[in-house]
C-alpha cells in the first residue's frame, strides 16, 4: 500500500448511506428509460438493421437484442462482484481530487467540448487520406466490419488517438493536479491486483466460453505475433486514451458536479460510448439510420463504459480497469485476427 493515500472522509450515518444506494435515484431511472425507448425504436423499425456486422452474420433483430442485454447483466453482475471485493476497503474521496465545484463544470464542459473537436479532427484528417474516421475503436474492431484498411491507418489511428486523447490532456492536467488526484497511483496495491485477477479471469472466461474468438483458431506462432502487436496498438490507440480522458480526468469531475456514483457511472459509460460514433459500422446517411446506429452505439458500449467506471470510483486507481477490462479483454482476445489480417502475418 502507497504512504501517499488518500484524506479520506469519516463514514456517513447509515441513514445516509441507505438514501445514496436506493435504486430510485433520478439517473437509473432516466437511464432505464433511454435503454426501454432504444428498444421501442428498433422493435418498431422494419425488422432489418443497415449493420455491417459480419461478427453477428445470420442473427436476426430479436436475436441482437437478446445478446444485447445479456451484454449488460453480465456487466451488472461483474459490477456486484467488484462491489463484494472492495466492500472492506475504506470510503475513497474520489470527488475530492477533482477542484471545487465551478471548476469542476468548467472543466467538464472544457473536455467534452475538446473530446468532439478530437472527433472532428479524426474525421477530417482520416478522410483526408482516404481512410475511415478515427474513433476510440479501429475499423473493424470487434464486429468484423468489411473494412479495408492497410498498415499506414492502423498505426496513424493508434498515434492520433493516443496524442489526442493521453498526450495532451494528461500534459494539461498533469501540471496541475497530482498523480493521485488523477486516479494514476494505488491506494491498495493488494486488493487492486485482487480486483484485476478475478475480473479478467472471469471476463476471459466468458470471452472464450461464450463468443468462442477467432483468435484461439490461429497457428501458435502467428497467434504470439499477432497478439503482441494487438496488445501494442490497441493500448496505444483505444486503451490509454480512454484511460487518460475518461477515467483518470472526467471521472472525478463527474462525481464532484453530480454528487452521485450512479450518476457517475453512466455519464463514464456514455462518454465512452461517444467515442465510438465512428465506429465503422454505424450508418448515419438517413434520420433512421442514424438513430438505430445511436441506440446500437449505447447498447454496445455504455455496459464496458460502466463496469470501467465502477473500477475507477471502488479503487480510485484508473490503471486498474485498463488490466482487468480492456486491454487482454476484449480487444488482443477478439481483435487479433484482425491484426493478423491487416499486417499479413503467417
Amino acid at each position: 500500500m502507497d504512504t501517499d493515500v488518500d484524506r479520506l472522509r469519516p463514514r456517513p450515518p447509515r441513514e445516509t448511506q441507505r438514501r445514496r444506494r436506493v435504486p430510485g435515484h433520478w439517473s437509473i431511472w432516466v437511464a432505464a428509460t433511454g435503454w426501454a425507448l432504444g428498444h421501442l425504436l428498433v422493435i418498431t423499425t422494419d425488422g432489418s438493421l443497415p449493420f455491417d456486422w459480419p461478427a453477428r452474420s445470420g442473427a436476426d433483430t430479436a436475436a441482437v437484442l437478446v445478446e444485447t442485454n445479456l451484454a449488460l447483466l453480465q456487466v451488472l453482475l461483474l459490477m456486484s462482484i467488484v462491489w463484494w471485493l472492495t466492500r472492506r476497503r475504506t470510503d475513497l474521496d474520489v470527488a475530492a481530487r477533482a477542484p471545487e465545484h465551478r471548476r469542476a463544470v468548467r472543466e467538464t464542459w472544457g473536455l467534452l467540448a475538446y473530446g468532439a473537436a478530437g472527433l472532428l479532427g479524426g474525421f477530417l484528417l482520416a478522410r483526408a487520406l482516404g481512410w475511415h474516421p478515427f474513433g476510440l475503436h479501429l475499423a473493424g474492431t470487434i464486429f468484423g466490419t468489411h473494412a479495408h484498411l492497410d498498415r499506414a491507418e492502423v498505426v496513424a489511428w493508434a498515434l492520433y488517438n493516443l496524442v489526442v486523447y493521453a498526450v495532451v490532456p494528461l500534459a494539461y492536467f498533469g501540471r496541475r493536479y497530482s498523480t493521485m488526484a488523477l486516479g494514476l497511483r494505488s491506494t491498495c496495491r493488494r486488493n487492486d491486483l485482487l480486483v484485476v485477477g478475478v475480473v479478467l479471469a472471469l471476463e476471459t472466461w466468458f470471452q472464450i466460453v461464450v463468443l468462442q474468438p477467432e483468435s484461439l483458431d490461429l497457428p501458435p506462432g502467428v497467434l504470439v505475433r499477432g497478439a503482441a502487436l494487438t496488445f501494442v496498438l490497441y493500448l496505444l490507440g483505444a486503451v490509454l486514451p480512454a484511460m487518460v480522458f475518461v477515467y483518470a480526468i472526467l471521472i472525478p469531475r463527474f462525481l464532484r458536479v453530480t454528487g452521485s456514483a450512479a450518476a457517475t457511472v453512466l455519464c463514464g459509460g456514455l462518454v465512452y460510448a461517444g467515442l465510438h460514433v465512428w465506429d465503422a459500422w454505424t450508418v448515419l446517411s438517413s434520420p433512421r439510420s442514424a438513430a438505430l446506429s445511436i441506440a446500437f452505439l449505447v447498447f454496445t458500449y455504455l455496459g464496458p463504459g460502466m463496469i470501467k467506471s465502477f473500477l475507477t470510483l471502488r479503487t480510485g486507481n484508473a490503471w486498474v480497469h485498463v488490466w482487468a477490462y480492456h486491454a487482454f479483454a476484449p480487444h488482443t482476445l477478439i481483435d487479433t485476427p484482425h491484426i493478423v489480417q491487416v499486417f499479413r502475418m503467417r
